[in-house]
C-alpha cells in the first residue's frame, strides 16, 4: 500500500513539475499585425527572427509538406491540395479531395511525403471518407507529377467509422520507412451538455481504430512485426492506443523515439512518447475536464499499465503540431521541440536538459495572433508555419510563412 502510495505522489510531482515551468517569452500579446504588409521582425529570447509571408488567402491550411527549396505543397481544409511554387501560389489545386466539402467544409485534412520521394515522387494525404450519415478516416497516395498529384490511389480507411467526433489523421513516416497514422476517438460529446463515456471507450478497445495511431507499410499494409499481430480480437494496424485526438508526430533526434501531440477536451494536452503497444490511458487517465466542466477521470494522475505523457497543459493551448528542430539556420534551437498551438495561437518553442527534464519554454509569434496549424522544417533550414485567423467558417485568412533568423 505505501509503495503504491509513494508511486502516485511521484506521479503527482511528476506533472507538477510538468506544469509549473511557465512560458518564457521576451514576446508580450498586442494588436495583430497584417503579415499582408510584409516580413515582421519579432524579439525572441537573444536575439530576432524575422517572419516573412510565403503565401496568403488560403483556406484553413492543416498540412505542410516540402519536397524541395523550391516547393511547398499545402493542404486546404475544403479539399484542395494547393501547392508554392517559387514563392507563388498556383491559382489551380494539385489535387481536390473526393470527399464532397461540404456546408461545413471538411474535405482534406494532412500530407506527408515518401521517404525517398526524390526517386518516387509519392505525396500521401489523409482525409474524411463518407458512407452515408457515417464517416471515417483514409488514407491515399498519388505522384506528384509537375504541379498536379496523379494516380491518386486510396491505400487505407480506417475501422472507425461513427457519425460525427474527433477524426485527427496525422500522416508521418518514421525512420522505419512504416507510415503511422493518427485516428481520433471519433467522440462526438464536445459541446452538447453531456458526460456519456462510452463512446470514447473505443480508444481501450482494441477492436476498432478509434483512438489509436496505427503503423503501416507505405502501400497501406500492416506489417507483420506490429504488436498485436495476430491477438484474437484486436486490429493488426494499431501501434498504441488510449489517445484521444492525435495531431502531431515528430522523431525526437537525440532519443531516436517517436513522440506524439494529442488535443484534450478542456485541459489535459499530452506530448506522448510512444512504445509498441502500449496504452495512453484515455478516457480512464486524463487531466481534461468535460465541456460541462466535470473531471474526465476520477484517477486523472495514474492507473497501472498505463503512460503518462512526457508534458501535458492545463489549461488547453491545442497542440496542432510538433517537430524538432535538426537544420543549421538556427544552431541555438538545435534539438528544440516547437509545438503549434490553436488556442494559445503562438508557437512554442522547448528545449531540454538531460535526461528528460523541460528545461524552458518560449512562446514564439504571439504578435501576430495566428492559430498555428502546421509547424514544419524546411530543407533549406528555416522553419514554416501554417496559420489561419479564424477557427471556422468561410474565411481564405490562412497564410504560409517562413521564419528566418535576422543576423
Amino acid at each position: 500500500m505505501m509503495k503504491r502510495l509513494s508511486r502516485a505522489v511521484a506521479v503527482l510531482a511528476f506533472f507538477l513539475l510538468a506544469e509549473a515551468s511557465p512560458a518564457q517569452s521576451t514576446q508580450t500579446p498586442a494588436t495583430p499585425q497584417l503579415i499582408a504588409g510584409g516580413p515582421q521582425v519579432l524579439d525572441v529570447q537573444g536575439g530576432k527572427i524575422r517572419v516573412v509571408p510565403v503565401a496568403l488567402g488560403l483556406y484553413h491550411p492543416w498540412s505542410l509538406a516540402i519536397p524541395d527549396e523550391r516547393t511547398i505543397l499545402v493542404a486546404e481544409k475544403n479539399g484542395r491540395l494547393r501547392m508554392i511554387r517559387d514563392g507563388k501560389l498556383l491559382p489551380d489545386p494539385a489535387w481536390i479531395s473526393p470527399t464532397p466539402a461540404g456546408q461545413n467544409p471538411d474535405a482534406l485534412h494532412f500530407i506527408t511525403l515518401h521517404p525517398k520521394f526524390a526517386e518516387n515522387q509519392l505525396v500521401y494525404v489523409s482525409y474524411p471518407k463518407h458512407d452515408g450519415d457515417r464517416v471515417t478516416l483514409a488514407v491515399a497516395r498519388g505522384r506528384l507529377s509537375g504541379s498536379k498529384l496523379t494516380d491518386v490511389q486510396e491505400i487505407f480507411v480506417a475501422d472507425a467509422w461513427e457519425t460525427g467526433g474527433n477524426l485527427a489523421g496525422r500522416i508521418f513516416f518514421g525512420p522505419d520507412s512504416m507510415l503511422y497514422v493518427t485516428v481520433g476517438d471519433r467522440d462526438r460529446i464536445c459541446c452538447n451538455g453531456s458526460d456519456d463515456n462510452s463512446l470514447r471507450m473505443k480508444a481501450q478497445s482494441l477492436d476498432n481504430d478509434a483512438g489509436k495511431t496505427l503503423r503501416l507499410r507505405d502501400d497501406g499494409t500492416v506489417p507483420p512485426d506490429n504488436p498485436f499481430v495476430g491477438k484474437a480480437g484486436a486490429r493488426p494496424e494499431i501501434f498504441t492506443y488510449g489517445h484521444r485526438n492525435g495531431y502531431g508526430l515528430a522523431i525526437n533526434p537525440e532519443t531516436g523515439e517517436l513522440w506524439q501531440a494529442e488535443i484534450g477536451p478542456m485541459g489535459g494536452d499530452e506530448v506522448n512518447i510512444l512504445q509498441p503497444g502500449h496504452n495512453y490511458g484515455w478516457p480512464l487517465v486524463s487531466m481534461g475536464r468535460n465541456y460541462t466542466g466535470t473531471l474526465v477521470s476520477d484517477q486523472p494522475w495514474f492507473r497501472p499499465g498505463m503512460d503518462n505523457p512526457r508534458i501535458f497543459w492545463v489549461p488547453s493551448i491545442s497542440p496542432s503540431s510538433i517537430i524538432f528542430y535538426t537544420g543549421g539556420k538556427f544552431p541555438q534551437w538545435k534539438n528544440n521541440l516547437f509545438i503549434g498551438s490553436l488556442t494559445q495561437r503562438t508557437l512554442i518553442r522547448m528545449a531540454f536538459k538531460q535526461p528528460s527534464q523541460a528545461e524552458k519554454r518560449e512562446s514564439l509569434l504571439v504578435p501576430l495572433q495566428e492559430r498555428i496549424r502546421d509547424v514544419q522544417q524546411g530543407p533549406d533550414g528555416y522553419i514554416y508555419v501554417a496559420t489561419e485567423r479564424a477557427a471556422g467558417g468561410n474565411a481564405s485568412d490562412g497564410t504560409v510563412l517562413r521564419i528566418e533568423p535576422v543576423n
